[in-house]
């Protein structure tokens, strides 16, 4: 371990690269980033890749423009051909490759675990995955995951003290959060719970104070989205966040105006922090929402652009049962003894 490593930073890497991926000696592991990601990071989840007895590869290319397949232009194939011989790839790149040719053909040879990290910073990292008592963290992730999935087919409400009231019906779960990431395919920081809706169900407003489009701010005005089925409209922000909002709405939308709305979350990590900075964090502070706008990632296109909106503060029910309060986790048992569980770790 570096001097200028700290005891966080160390366990971040290891329960990213132990305990999550189970890298195993032998194994390939490609880590992308790009000239904005941090030099401590990189080295910290390198040397545990090498203490773990697999063989690290580093690549550092410059930001991309744009996530997804609009970044296909910016890609060599030197870096798709690595993606698709590894066995792990994790993504420090922000934008992310996920959605991206060279993450399709990765995920075709069904051989890599992917994981979209999108971290730039050290200790954005260090608070995610060397800050919590990351056992307990997980069994709560699953946990409400499952709930979830449990709760096809009932509606849920959420809403903001900014004046976000949504309504819809929840549909079945699209990714399955795991213990241990030891198969194939593409797997997400944990901390928080996407849901999904049944996309003609959403009705209400909306009311976003942070926004990933073309990249990723604080709002200096909130932006107001009118949703019936759809996205209908929207109002509000600077004069620069409604032109790029709109510009990344119609690319994403496949052809239909604004698209649709293709997930929402739960954020509840008990360490993370918002930052403006850092999107991956700050959609896993207690109470957050991001909300995914545009054409699903499982339909052709899907992946291209995917702009997210923050709502922060939510409170959410589940049918009658309420689940968090003004961004406090208020849900039923057993979930609210895995939640109290947590803990937040500073060692």
């Amino acid at each position: 371990m570096s001097l200028m490593t700290s005891p966080r930073l160390y366990r971040a890497a290891d329960n990213l690269v132990k305990e999550s991926f189970a890298v195993v000696p032998g194994e390939s592991v490609l880590i992308t980033a790009d000239d904005r990601t941090e030099a401590r990071l990189l080295e910290a989840v390198a040397a545990s890749v090498s203490r773990a007895g697999a063989r690290p590869l580093l690549a550092i290319a410059p930001s991309l423009p744009f996530q997804g397949g609009l970044s296909d232009p910016y890609v060599g194939d030197s870096l798709k051909a690595a993606a698709i011989a590894s066995d792990v790839w994790f993504d420090f790149c922000f934008p992310y490759h996920a959605g991206s040719g060279a993450h399709a053909a990765a995920m075709a040879a069904a051989r890599c675990r992917y994981c979209l990290l999108a971290l730039s910073s050290a200790e954005s990292f260090e608070r995610l995955y060397g800050c919590v008592d990351y056992p307990a963290m997980l069994e709560f992730n699953i946990a409400l995951a499952e709930y979830f999935g449990q709760a096809a087919g009932e509606t849920v409400r959420f809403t903001c003290p900014r004046g976000t009231d949504v309504r819809l019906t929840l549909d079945k779960m699209k990714m399955v959060r795991k213990r241990v990431c030891n198969e194939p395919g593409m797997h997400t920081v944990p901390g928080t719970q996407s849901f999904y809706p049944i996309m003609e169900s959403v009705e209400g407003r909306i009311v976003i104070q942070a926004l990933f489009d073309e990249y990723y701010r604080a709002l200096r005005e909130p932006i107001v989205i009118e949703a019936a089925g759809g996205i209908r409209a929207f109002r509000g922000g600077g004069a620069e966040d409604r032109l790029s909002f709109d510009r990344a709405l119609r690319r994403a939308s496949g052809g239909n105006v604004y698209g649709n709305f293709v997930h929402f979350t739960l954020g509840f990590h008990p360490a993370a922090m918002m930052t403006a900075r850092q999107f991956i964090e700050d959609i896993r502070v207690p109470g957050s929402n991001a909300i995914g706008m545009g054409l699903p990632w499982w339909e052709p296109g899907g992946g291209e652009n995917h702009p997210d909106g923050i709502v922060l503060d939510q409170s959410l029910w589940i049918g009658d049962r309420q689940l968090v309060d003004g961004g406090t986790f208020v849900g039923p048992e057993p979930l609210n003894s895995l939640h109290a569980a947590m803990s937040r770790r500073l060692d």
